[in-house]
């Protein structure tokens, strides 16, 4: 069967998919998979299953329980007041870590509806990539790191790990959110740091899976792409500047009309660099799964490199982008300021709980009978919001400010 051009009409009949009726008369959502995925997406039966056992859902599958956990949970609620990349409390309309990850989850469902993928875990993973940031971006990341640097230091996505195992506190049978092995495994592939030996589990499995691999393209367009619109919108560049940019100046060549506002230019621009990325991106990722008879989960594991990308010349267009942004937007002054702030913040926080871990909420004060209480400082910090942090910082150091 070629995978690329099946088509399958759901109304056109159960024989026309060879699905099944179960005894409660809905679709067995395993057989729906076994009719519409590929063979080399990850199928539900093949799923490695929870850390603790539960008993299945009758018309749910593994996978879209775990996204669904995953929406429910603390942590993804906190992702609307912790910013990405631009740390500047400017307005309500640039993005945050939850609109981003709405944005990436999005993107990453249409990837995957076209190469016939698990849709549920593509978007399980894609929502959940980013629980483990904590306040002010990358600044705060890059804090909390050397802040703990003596005590296996800070990783997001190992953090995140560590949100979804044991820090979210919601079900009465298991610590964590016990999700599926293969969205857990995703933290562990995307992260740089695979050195702690309770990795080692994750990291046999091989390359990630398909469905990992295509959020972690799709994350990569949408904040490139994202930042880019942001920052025009806090003023950070202008559309002038951006004609020096190449694949700006060629998708908005397509855009430019006469009377066209600067506002709608913008926006339509950024839409079709979108839709330029996507549409690179499939075609691209089906000629190396066609060039490397991929057929199977197995075949993925064994590749010896990525097997979602971009084709050369977008590659190329997309680097000269990045590297606008990281000149003109992430060292703008008014970014670094934000940065400088909110790492400043997360140290001062960081070195005064140490010191006085009584200062501690309870939660987090009555676990220093057996965890190192900068691990607990540090678990604390990544979990606020940019607001609640600053919030606290007045509440310790500023002397008007009620407790």
């Amino acid at each position: 069967m070629n995978f690329f051009n099946t088509r399958i009409t759901v109304d056109a009949g159960i024989a026309s998919t060879g699905l099944r009726m179960s005894d409660s008369s809905h679709f067995d959502p395993l057989d729906r998979e076994d009719a519409v995925l590929a063979p080399y997406a990850m199928h539900t039966r093949a799923s490695r299953g929870r850390r603790y056992a539960e008993e299945a859902h009758p018309y749910r599958t593994l996978f879209q329980r775990d996204r669904e956990r995953i929406v429910h949970s603390t942590a993804f609620r906190r992702l609307m007041h912790k910013t990405q990349v631009i740390v500047a409390q400017t307005n309500d309309h640039h993005r945050t870590r939850l609109t981003h990850s709405l944005e990436v989850a999005q993107i990453s469902r249409t990837i995957a509806r076209r190469l016939a993928l698990n849709e549920d875990l593509t978007e399980a993973i894609a929502l959940s990539h980013d629980l483990g940031h904590p306040p002010f971006g990358h600044a705060g990341e890059d804090a909390l790191n050397d802040c703990l640097r003596d005590f296996g230091g800070f990783d997001h996505n190992l953090h995140a790990l560590r949100v979804v195992e044991s820090l979210e506190e919601r079900y009465p049978d298991f610590p964590g959110l016990n999700l599926s092995w293969e969205v857990r495994e995703a933290f562990v592939q995307h992260s740089k740091n695979h050195n702690a030996p309770e990795l080692g589990e994750y990291l046999a499995a091989g390359q990630p899976m398909l469905e990992a691999q295509v959020v972690d393209a799709a994350d990569s367009l949408t904040y490139d792409t994202h930042d880019l619109d942001d920052a025009i919108g806090l003023d950070l560049i202008s559309l002038e500047e951006l004609e020096g940019v190449e694949f700006w100046r060629q998708a908005a060549a397509l855009v430019r009309r006469p009377g066209l506002s600067p506002e709608i230019m913008r926006t339509g621009v950024v839409r079709l660099l979108i839709d330029w990325q996507v549409r690179d991106l499939v075609g691209h990722t089906e000629d190396l799964l066609k060039t490397a008879c991929i057929s199977s989960v197995a075949h993925v594991r064994r590749a010896t490199g990525q097997l979602v990308g971009f084709s050369p010349a977008l590659a190329l267009l997309k680097a000269d982008l990045e590297r606008f942004l990281h000149e003109r937007v992430y060292c703008h002054f008014r970014v670094l300021r934000m940065k400088h702030k909110g790492s400043h913040v997360l140290r001062a926080l960081f070195d005064e709980f140490r010191r006085f871990p009584e200062l501690l909420p309870e939660r987090f004060a009555r676990r220093r009978q057996n965890d190192a209480v900068e691990r607990i400082v540090g678990d604390y910090l990544a979990g606020m919001t940019d607001r609640f942090a600053q919030q606290e910082y007045l509440r310790l150091f500023h002397p008007t400010t009620e407790v």
